[in-house]
């Protein structure tokens, strides 16, 4: 017994305290999936939304802590207790997601692994068979350090912990598990290979057949039977692929700039999920950051999810002159977590990602300017009278000799003088004097 409980206080401890980090890296992420349990439609708790934040920081402190006492032997009654407690809370959390369907990912590692809803829950089931061993060889846990050490181990990995969760939301998550950190292509990231498996789903017809309902089950086509439609309901049996990047767009009103934006170099976009929610001391950096980066040769544009009032209202009261386009808000809490957030891009390819507190940190560089299209050399003939001029001439002329001037610059007229004289003309002017 004393063996098994030393294994399963080293796997629960360190399962513990690499969960609870990977998730402090990121803790407006995990209060995010906290949003989605509280919804309306899954554990209906929609009065704790306001505080999930609070909540997120919370919750994943105590996890790392609990690994931390667990593993040096801090309270282990104490420790023992809130890991079987909060184990069967989560057992419970995960297994009501996946037998209703309700969230797709448990967010039990962040961004950094993916889950599905049974996964999760198996997880948690064998998480909570090593912890109902520590439960029953609670004797067998002892302090390895002497009880001034154990305290001063305990409280270091609570400041620690406290400190990490505060550092990355006033900057952005030490390592980023996204698929927007920094060197990805957002382009790349939307799109799906051609030998991509398809999602496989299954249906269930109901029919009305001489007055008894029966359910025919199909992978989609319209079952071929003598009888009345009821209804139908479909199943997902296995996932398609599903692309790092969804929901990403830059819209205006009238059209999408996705793919015309995503191409462009020295790309500096503003993001705030919802303007409404923008941090005032990160709005008022947004001006000088705009104008330094324009005066570089930096083209900036905004994106958010916030309507055109708002947009409006926005530049209005910060005094920015920024072209803001529509984005999803889910979309955009996913590709930076602050509020705002700032992104530069060449060609779909993030190159920086700062948040406000950070943006002294941008490095802008001089941008050479685009080289202009040369224009065609102008090649005008010049008539007065019907008699071949120049310039010179034509301009010499007392206006009040001139009783018309004729030029003549459509394309089809010029193709079909040009044809008939062998020449190149691009223009003709064609002056008429007044009669003596």
């Amino acid at each position: 017994m004393k063996i098994l409980v030393a294994i399963s206080r080293i796997f629960v401890g360190v399962l513990f305290i690499l969960s609870g980090l990977v998730k402090l890296n990121d803790p407006l992420g995990f209060s995010y999936k906290l949003e989605e349990y509280f919804g309306a439609d899954v554990l209906n708790l929609e009065f704790l939304i306001p505080y999930a934040l609070g909540i997120s920081i919370i919750v994943l402190v105590y996890e790392v802590i609990l690994g931390v006492f667990l593993l040096i032997g801090y309270k282990p009654k104490f420790t023992v207790w809130s890991l079987l407690l909060m184990i069967v809370f989560f057992t419970f959390l995960t297994f009501y997601s996946a037998y209703f369907d309700k969230v797709k990912d448990c967010g039990c590692f962040g961004d950094a692994l993916k889950l599905s809803p049974w996964g999760s829950f198996i997880k948690d089931i064998v998480l909570l068979v090593f912890i109902l061993v520590l439960f029953v060889g609670l004797k067998h846990i002892k302090p390895v350090f002497s009880k001034l050490t154990t305290t001063i181990i305990a409280l270091l990995g609570f400041i620690f912990s406290l400190w990490f969760g505060y550092h990355v939301l006033m900057h952005l998550p030490v390592i980023d598990f996204r698929a927007y950190k920094i060197g990805n292509n957002i382009a790349e990231g939307m799109t799906v290979p051609e030998d991509a498996p398809k999602a496989v789903q299954e249906f269930t017809w109901v029919f009305n057949i001489n007055g008894e309902e029966k359910e025919i089950i199909t992978d989609g086509s319209y079952p071929n039977v003598d009888g009345d439609y009821v209804s139908v309901e479909t199943r997902v049996i296995r996932e398609g692929y599903q692309p790092p990047v969804v929901d990403f767009s830059i819209e205006s009103d009238s059209e999408d700039l996705t793919d015309y934006y995503l191409s462009q170099e020295n790309l500096i976009v503003v993001v705030s999920y919802n303007l409404d929610k923008i941090e005032k001391e990160g709005a008022l950096k947004l001006k000088a950051m705009s104008e330094e980066a324009l005066d570089k040769g930096y083209t900036v544009i905004g994106l958010s999810a916030s309507g055109q009032e708002s947009k409006a209202r926005i530049n209005e009261a910060y005094n920015l002159d920024i072209n803001w386009y529509i984005c999803d808000e889910k979309a955009l809490q996913t590709v930076v977590r602050a509020n705002p957030g700032i992104l530069e891009l060449n060609k779909g390819t993030i190159m920086q990602k700062l948040h406000w507190n950070d943006l002294e940190d941008l490095k802008l560089t001089k941008q050479a300017p685009k080289p202009e299209a040369k224009k065609a050399e102008e090649n005008i003939a010049y008539f007065i009278n019907q008699k071949p001029s120049t310039k010179a001439e034509v301009e010499a002329l007392d206006s009040a000799t001139i009783d018309s001037v004729n030029v003549i610059k459509t394309a089809e007229a010029l193709k079909a003088y040009n044809m008939e004289n062998a020449t190149h003309y691009t223009g003709i002017i064609e002056v008429i004097l007044k009669k003596e």
